[in-house]
């Protein structure tokens, strides 16, 4: 009888443990949750965003990294931890029940996808990527030197920009000593 009152005494103490330890978490969201609804408070009407109540608000904000490099229709991870909150996650991104139809029409924009990236892996080892950048950049300063070019001549025109070719040339002037 002795074992079996010592058994249950220490059963007992174990869920003596687990329900102090549940209801200091209890407490702890609690106080957490007064926190957040007093800062909702504070900024019940408000016309502008600042970066004061952003810092408030948000604790921080993880972005992962793509799921496909080289892809323009790709998915990225962001996570947004409030204050006192902890992880935000909108309804609208929970599980959804798809029809067959759209089920298969998401499948096979998945097998695009995955056919584009592959593609692009490929290029990328036999260096294509690269060759596809600097072009890119090349065109890009070409595209930026000809606009750079004819807002000078509109400003030559105007007479707002004179070049220093065009300035009559003289000798440097030697600068006298004063005494």
């Amino acid at each position: 009888m002795d074992n079996q009152y010592a058994k249950e005494q220490e059963s007992l103490e174990k869920e003596i443990q687990e329900l102090k330890t549940n209801i200091a978490s209890l407490e702890k969201n609690y106080k957490s949750s007064d926190k957040f609804i007093s800062l909702i408070d504070k900024y019940e009407n408000f016309d502008t965003l600042t970066v004061t109540m952003l810092n408030e608000f948000v604790k921080k904000i993880l972005v992962h990294e793509r799921d496909r490099k080289g892809s323009t229709q790709t998915t990225q991870q962001v996570e947004i931890f409030f204050n006192f909150v902890g992880k935000y996650v909108p309804p609208h991104f929970k599980e959804e029940n798809l029809t067959i139809k759209e089920q298969e029409e998401l499948r096979r924009k998945e097998e695009r996808k995955d056919r584009l990236h592959q593609n692009y892996i490929r290029r990328r080892d036999r260096g294509k990527v690269a060759k596809e950048y600097e072009q890119a950049k090349e065109r890009k300063k070409a595209e930026i030197a000809a606009m750079n070019n004819a807002l000078r001549e509109e400003d030559i025109a105007r007479g707002v920009f004179v070049p220093v070719s065009t300035l009559p040339k003289a000798e440097p002037k030697v600068a006298e000593k004063v005494a």
